[in-house]
C-alpha cells in the first residue's frame, strides 16, 4: 500500500522521503487547504528528491469554482510542471451547482499528458460524487483524493468504500484527511491501494506570533504509517 505525503515545503518533502513515503504532493499554505507552490520550490524539490513528486495546482483558497482567468492560471501551472519533469499534478474544478466542470477538467488532463492526474478533494464538495467519479473515469483521471465528504477520512470511510466499489478498479480512490498511525490500518483493511497524509508536527512557538509557526511533516510518524501499511 502506497503512502503519499502532503509536503508543505522542502523540509517536509525531504522528511517524507526519509520516512519511506512512496511519493509526495507538494504544496504551500496548508492553513487554507494547500495552494500551488512556486516554480523555484518545485525545482528545488525535484533536484533533491528521488521519489515521485506530484504538485497541487490550486491558485487560491476557498471553493473550487474558478473564473476564466483562474482556470488559465491552472492550465499554465500544469504546463510548467510538465516542462519541469514532475510525475503528476493534483487539481480539479466544479461548477457553481456542485457538478464537475467537465470542460476545464478535460483540458487539465489533456495538458497533463505523460503526468498522472489526481482529482483533489473538490469531490468532497460535489453534489453527486459517484457521478463525478464516473465522469473522471471517462476523462482519463488516474485517481481521486477524498475524505468521503467528511472532515476526516475515517469519518468518511462508508462513502469512500462506496466510491471504491463504483470505481471498479478503473480509477484509484485515495483516502486523505486526518490519516495517521492510529487509524491507517483501517484503510488497508478496506482494500485501498494508497493513503494521503501530511503527518504535520507543529513545534512549540517561541514567539508572540503563534500562528506564524510553520509545522513540518514528521519523519517518525511517516515511518510508523509506512511500517503499518507495508
Amino acid at each position: 500500500m502506497k503512502v503519499e505525503v502532503c509536503a508543505n515545503g522542502l523540509e517536509s518533502a525531504l522528511n517524507a522521503q526519509k520516512g519511506g513515503a512512496h511519493r509526495i504532493e507538494l504544496c504551500v499554505d496548508l492553513s487554507v487547504g494547500g495552494l500551488t507552490p512556486s516554480q523555484d520550490l518545485i525545482e528545488e524539490v525535484l533536484n533533491q528528491l528521488h521519489i515521485p513528486v506530484h504538485v497541487l495546482i490550486r491558485p487560491r483558497g476557498g471553493n473550487f469554482v474558478y473564473t476564466r482567468e483562474e482556470l488559465q492560471t491552472i492550465y499554465n501551472s500544469i504546463e510548467i510542471c510538465r516542462e519541469l519533469g514532475c510525475t503528476g499534478v493534483v487539481s480539479g474544478a466544479l461548477n457553481p451547482d456542485g457538478t464537475l466542470h467537465t470542460e476545464a477538467v478535460a483540458r487539465m488532463i489533456a495538458l497533463s499528458k505523460d503526468m498522472e492526474f489526481t482529482f483533489h478533494r473538490a469531490i468532497d464538495l460535489a453534489v453527486a460524487p459517484i457521478e463525478i467519479l464516473k465522469q473522471l473515469i471517462v476523462l482519463g483521471a488516474n485517481r481521486v483524493l477524498s475524505s468521503g465528504g467528511k472532515p476526516t477520512a475515517i469519518e468518511g470511510l462508508p462513502v469512500l468504500t462506496k466510491l471504491q466499489e463504483a470505481a471498479e478498479e478503473k480509477i484509484s480512490i485515495m483516502p486523505g484527511g486526518g490519516i495517521n498511525s492510529g487509524n491507517a490500518q483501517a484503510f488497508s483493511a478496506h482494500g485501498f491501494d494508497a493513503v494521503h497524509l501530511s503527518a504535520i508536527a507543529k513545534p512549540p512557538s517561541t514567539s508572540l506570533f503563534d500562528n506564524a509557526v510553520h509545522g513540518v511533516s514528521d519523519v517518525d510518524e511517516i515511518r510508523k504509517v509506512v511500517r503499518i501499511l507495508s
